[in-house]
């Protein structure tokens, strides 16, 4: 049975072959470690998930972005673990992403663990205290109101038109088992400051899913007042982080000296501006 500590061993080893003593191009390499891996998978999956799946998907995932097959073995291989111990999907299921970026501190490429809106969703029904918890993007020609004050009130009737104009905010809704709730609001223009203060700005979803990570940002923002477990709250955590190698301890992209690796031209009306400085106090998405 593969181990943590025999395949950062196997990583390590130069000119690897596959099993029929032909040279791995890098897809049948990734593929050869995720079967070395499956044990491990399932050991950090949760009980409900199937691990062939969970290898398969990456896999596929992997197989689907070119800059993946470029990055570190040991750092892409640290991602996918970093999936499975979350219970989260990488891919077009949009629980989370993959994203391969240039590390200034080693100048490899290594890969980012970027939580989606689904899988904050996800994470956010395991704390048991939440019945519903969802978000939406507001539209110019949408029916929309809001208020805050003693009496908070949020309206929104979204337009029938095909063209319902530009996307001018995002607001997420979670409905507690005792009967409560909270709502917030975040406008466009506060979604694109946190944007550009994500590493992957330009960048994997971002760019392919820009409403799915606009509703995910509110989602973060509201994340500290809901009744989250500390275990779920450490599993958010992961957000926006990257490992060395499946060993690894999981590491934020803003603790180290990082340029991001632009894999995806950037379809946005706005180009981003100068990075803004960070609050201490907030997250990337807080």
């Amino acid at each position: 049975m593969a181990t943590n500590a025999s395949l950062k061993n196997q990583l390590a080893t130069k000119n690897q072959k596959t099993s029929d003593n032909k040279p791995a191009n890098p897809a049948n390499t990734i593929a050869h470690y995720l079967k070395k891996m499956g044990p491990e998978i399932e050991k950090a999956l949760p009980k409900h998930m199937d691990p062939d799946r969970m290898a398969r998907i990456a896999l596929t995932t992997i197989r689907t972005n070119p800059k993946l097959l470029e990055a570190s073995v040991p750092s892409l291989l640290g991602a996918v673990m970093q999936a499975a111990q979350l219970g989260l999907e990488p891919g077009l299921i949009g629980h989370c992403y993959l994203v391969p970026f240039k590390n200034g501190k080693t100048g490899q490429t290594d890969v980012q663990f970027i939580i989606g809106y689904k899988g904050m969703i996800d994470l956010a029904r395991r704390s048991g205290q939440i019945q519903n918890i969802y978000a939406h993007a507001v539209y110019e020609k949408d029916e929309f109101e809001y208020e805050l004050g003693l009496e908070p009130k949020l309206k929104h009737k979204p337009s029938m038109e095909a063209d319902r104009g530009e996307m001018i905010g995002v607001y997420a809704v979670a409905h507690f088992k005792d009967g409560g709730y909270q709502f917030e609001f975040m406008p466009k223009e506060e979604i694109e400051k946190r944007r550009r203060r994500s590493k992957a700005a330009n960048n994997g979803p971002w760019v392919t899913d820009y409403e799915e990570m606009a509703k995910k940002t509110v989602i973060r923002h509201m994340w500290k007042y809901l009744p989250i477990s500390v275990e779920i709250q450490q599993a958010a955590a992961h957000d926006e982080t990257y490992r060395r190698d499946v060993t690894d301890d999981p590491k934020s992209v803003y603790e180290d000296a990082i340029d991001v690796e632009f894999s995806v031209q950037n379809d946005l009306d706005e180009q981003p501006e100068e990075t803004q400085k960070e609050e201490k106090d907030e997250l990337p998405f807080d």
